[in-house]
């Protein structure tokens, strides 16, 4: 299984990092504008010249940093993996028994609801992902590596378990979880709110299984 560093390497990124503070601030412009557009007509709808009229930039400028479209939504989807990343190690970092893994677990999805009501243009940004190919296997090796967190949990609570067993519980877990996220915030909230409640309800049974 390729790790996300090494799927990273064969995805376009930004072509160059920003080192000074006006570019800093020149990047951070055109991401926002780059996420509105897509809370505003989806990522396929999103066109580069757009991106960097709306930021005042010259297109020039743009493909300095972003050589195209996929380049964009991979920094905004890095983006949002990292804060996942913080929020999933601090929910779990605690953990010692299991009453306390399903209190953390319980937890986060709450946080991740909360986060994906705040922010809808990450599904947009998913959906953007779902159209590459390789964004596809950038989306997949982050979620194997956020089910690892967890499965880091289960190997400690659960030492005499198969642990190709628990690898695989884990990862559908974190699999099952992202995606009524993606539903929930697809629908009317009501309707949401009793998906991830159903969801939560499945993965706590599994979670507190023997």
């Amino acid at each position: 299984m390729e790790s996300v560093s090494a799927i990273v390497q064969d995805i376009p990124g930004p072509r160059r990092e920003p080192t000074q503070k006006r570019s800093r601030e020149r990047v951070e412009r055109m991401l926002a504008v780059a996420s509105a557009l897509i809370a505003e007509k989806g990522s396929d709808a999103m066109r580069m010249g757009e991106v960097a009229e709306k930021a005042g930039v010259s297109i020039g400028s743009l493909y300095q940093f972003f050589p195209d479209k996929s380049a964009i939504i991979r920094a905004l989807a890095d983006r949002y993996q990292k804060e996942s990343e913080t929020c999933i190690s601090e929910a779990l970092a605690e953990v010692k028994d299991k009453k306390g893994l399903e209190k953390a677990f319980s937890e986060l999805v709450d946080i991740y609801y909360g986060i994906f009501l705040a922010e809808p243009v990450m599904r947009d940004i998913w959906s953007g992902t779902q159209a590459d190919k390789a964004l596809r296997e950038l989306e997949l090796a982050h979620s194997r590596a956020n089910a690892g967190m967890l499965l880091a949990v289960l190997t400690r609570l659960r030492p005499d378990e198969d642990p190709d067993l628990l690898e695989t519980s884990a990862f559908l877990i974190w699999q099952l979880g992202e995606a009524t996220m993606r539903l929930a915030v697809s629908v009317d909230r009501t309707e949401g709110d009793r998906l991830v409640t159903a969801y939560k309800r499945m993965a706590l049974s599994e979670l507190a299984r023997s």
